[in-house]
């Protein structure tokens, strides 16, 4: 069967573009975090460059003289020493809190654990341990057991800061077996608590982008909260959400793939009129080419509801499918997914401009979630991985 050829939205290909030229980073790896060629993305910024161009004072009387210029160097040198210490034992301190009601072998792992960032000396007199009996503790031979989890914690950490503290302990447990270890659920649970190890949290939060108040057409609710499709592109799902930046308001309306959890289509602009989610479809059109029979979820908002909207998914041969008025859970795999984006994405930075929020959001969909987050609903599989399993 002839391999289908590729197309992308010029959106795609300017975020695209943009993310190699904010991030710094090399052609390949952001090729590569896309899902297109190097040659492809370098095709890109070229097009996309051609656009765009073309007397120390005498003391007083009475008053004592002022120091020498050496004098003042050592005292300004001792000031800075003393501040370095009292910051570094302010911040082992801080880091070191939970250990101070462990016991001695709870300090004593702390200091190892953080040898290299701090002096022993200095731990050892914050968390009120001899350092001699530090030594003592640290020369003992190891036990298989303790080496084990010192390992284990090494790749757990490692994950921990790859996937940027997304993942909890069942997700860390299905990569870490994905890589081949054999630890249970339980252990890497317990590691994690000990050290502090967690995964992010998310806000309370549900702002309305939702306007039902129009007399335009309803589609009935094909899927009654029966969220089952047995192949990509038979069931897509479409909402609107924003986010804040220094600028306002930037919107992103995004399509998904019931089967998959793929982001098949989105796109962002500083409104949300029919514009924003017609481009979201459009895009997941050109990159899916779903069959005919298609059913296209949404909530019941004027956006979606509207002529334009409604001759696409004719054009498609696609069924639309509705929510009912204010039933968030007629739409829930959705809303999952901009939960998830907000508690690993949104809530952890705070933009100037839409066009760094652009980036990032890009970066997040094309870079992370599609190609690199695994999925508790598809088996701990990444939506890329279940989109080709299944095709």
């Amino acid at each position: 069967m002839a391999k289908t050829r590729r197309e992308f939205s010029p959106e795609f290909k300017r975020e695209t573009v943009a993310l190699l030229e904010s991030s710094g980073r090399p052609v390949m790896q952001v090729a590569a975090e896309v899902g297109i060629s190097p040659s492809m993305l370098r095709n890109w910024r070229a097009v996309v460059r051609g656009g765009s161009a073309r007397s120390r004072a005498a003391p007083s009387p009475g008053m004592p003289p002022l120091p020498s210029p050496a004098d003042q160097a050592s005292d300004i040198a001792r000031l800075k020493r003393e501040l370095d210490r009292v910051r570094m034992e302010r911040d082992v301190l801080k880091k070191a809190n939970r250990h101070l009601r462990g016991g001695a072998e709870m300090s004593f792992k702390f200091i190892r654990d953080h040898a290299e960032r701090w002096p022993i000396r200095l731990m050892c007199r914050v968390l009120e341990v001899s350092a001699s009996g530090y030594y003592a503790w640290r020369n003992r031979p190891e036990s298989a057991r303790a080496r084990a989890n010192r390992t284990l914690l090494d790749d757990v950490r490692r994950l921990h800061a790859e996937h940027h503290g997304r993942y909890g302990s069942p997700r860390m447990h299905a990569a870490l077996r994905a890589e081949g270890r054999t630890a249970s659920r339980g252990r890497i649970e317990r590691l994690m608590r000990r050290h502090g190890i967690r995964a992010l949290a998310g806000r309370r939060f549900k702002p309305c982008t939702t306007d039902s108040r129009h007399y335009l057409p309803i589609a009935p609710n094909l899927l009654k909260q029966e969220f089952v499709a047995e192949a990509p592109n038979r069931v897509w799902l479409a909402d609107i959400t924003y986010i804040a930046t220094g600028e306002g308001w930037l919107y992103l309306a995004a399509v998904l793939d019931l089967a998959t959890r793929k982001i098949v289509g989105w796109s962002m602009r500083d409104h949300m009129r029919t514009e924003l989610p017609l481009a979201a479809l459009m895009m997941a059109a050109q990159r899916q080419r779903p069959a005919q029979g298609l059913i296209c979820h949404s909530d019941r908002g004027s956006q979606y509801a509207s002529e334009a909207y409604g001759k696409q998914l004719i054009a498609m041969k696609a069924k639309p499918s509705m929510s009912r008025t204010a039933c968030c859970y007629d739409n829930a795999p959705m809303e999952s997914v901009f939960h998830t984006l907000k508690v690993e994405l949104v809530h952890q930075r705070r933009w100037a401009t839409r066009q760094e929020a652009r980036r990032d959001l890009f970066a997040y969909i094309e870079g992370y979630y599609n190609r690199r987050r695994i999925h508790s609903a598809l088996g701990y599989r990444t939506p890329e991985q279940a989109e080709r399993q299944m095709a």
